[in-house]
């Protein structure tokens, strides 16, 4: 049995469903139904449970139900490492979501201390092919895994880096008002900067070291030189004029980009087939589901989305075998229960369905 699970699920008004609750026993689970019926919604309830604004990236008002609009919530009791927890997030109409864990009011990044999601989802299928900003976010989203306060560092940066650039674009020149944004955005940046490059020593770790059925990758991250608070400091000074005439910030760790090799090819990801891509994003999960089980102490639940549909039944066997030899609880989504033929009793079968507007689960 997984060391880190949910064992109970209840989402409320959130997306499609109006009331669901599902009980678990710490196998993965597969769920299957047409499109439109309601899977990734349940996926995406999972991943409210961590830090963050979920595998959509959504607001608050965007989950609720339509067309009540009455707001969302979700309950989970988490099983993690021998203790369990109630956790719940929920938001009202036109209000920011809340935490709440074993009935006391928490911050969100106390979600990464008693747990840890992972995911992977259709939209991701672009990522080595579109710009360095979806690559930040995998990567960030990878380093908040390892790191829950990853996501204060981000922040705090963006806000700083903000202001900034509302003096840039005000062609503001008296160095005195660019001082203590860049000190904030030098403290800040240069955590992201070494949250990231521990990030990913720990995912190439877990890659080198493994034995499994998909491609392994050189990692690298290019645009995070800076070694230190003061090099970041002096080079956000240095770039002052160039940041004038641009009227935005143009150094920093909002410019980095990760880079991946095919390592048994030695070609760059975003040279390899549609395929060969989708194999290296499923390597890098695992990969972070790996590392994560000896940083962490137990194997985070892994959401993911579709990702049946991309594979033969030889590459769809092995990524469940893998799974299941993880001690993983994975939530997996695809349009039939022949997707998940090869998992057999090892993992709770649901079959989603909508009658009249209204979710209809079937667990098996």
């Amino acid at each position: 049995m997984a060391d880190l699970y949910l064992s109970e699920l209840t989402l409320s008004h959130f997306r499609s469903h109006r009331s669901v609750q599902i009980a678990c026993d710490g196998r993965p689970i597969a769920i299957y139904g047409a499109n439109g019926a309601g899977k990734t919604n349940i996926l995406e309830a999972v991943s409210m449970l961590s830090p963050g604004r979920g595998l959509r990236r959504a607001k608050s008002d965007e989950i609720a139900r339509a067309p009540e609009r009455l707001g969302w919530k979700v309950v989970g009791v988490l099983r993690s490492l021998g203790q369990i927890h109630e956790v719940e997030t929920r938001a009202e109409h036109g209000q920011n979501r809340s935490v709440s864990i074993d009935g006391k009011s928490a911050a969100q990044i106390a979600l990464g201390r008693i747990a840890r999601v992972v995911w992977l989802i259709p939209a991701m299928d672009r990522l080595w092919i579109e710009g360095a900003e979806g690559r930040r976010r995998f990567l960030d989203r990878m380093t908040l895994s390892f790191e829950p306060t990853h996501a204060e560092v981000t922040v705090a940066y963006e806000k700083a880096m903000r202001e900034r650039n509302r003096l840039l674009k005000d062609m503001v020149r008296d160095a005195m008002w660019y001082k203590a944004l860049e000190d904030q955005m030098a403290e800040a940046g240069y955590a992201i900067i070494t949250n990231r490059a521990a990030c990913i020593a720990r995912l190439q770790k877990a890659m080198n070291a493994a034995e499994t059925s998909f491609p392994t990758a050189e990692l690298s991250i290019d645009g995070d030189l800076i070694d230190s608070k003061e090099a970041l400091q002096e080079a956000l000074d240095q770039s002052r004029p160039n940041d004038l005439r641009a009227g935005r910030t143009l150094v920093g760790p909002h410019r980095a980009d990760m880079a991946a090799l095919y390592t048994a090819k030695g070609v760059e990801a975003k040279q390899c087939s549609t395929g060969e891509q989708k194999a290296l994003l499923i390597s890098l999960i695992l990969a972070n589901a790996r590392a994560l089980s000896q940083d962490f102490g137990a194997a985070p639940i892994i959401l993911l989305d579709e990702v049946a549909a991309h594979l033969d039944a030889t590459r769809r066997a092995a990524l469940y075998d893998e799974i299941c030899a993880s001690g993983a609880q994975a939530w997996m989504t695809g349009t039939g229960p022949e997707l998940f033929e090869e998992l057999g009793d090892r993992a709770q079968h649901i079959e989603v369905a909508e009658d009249g507007g209204v979710s209809q689960l079937t667990i098996r």
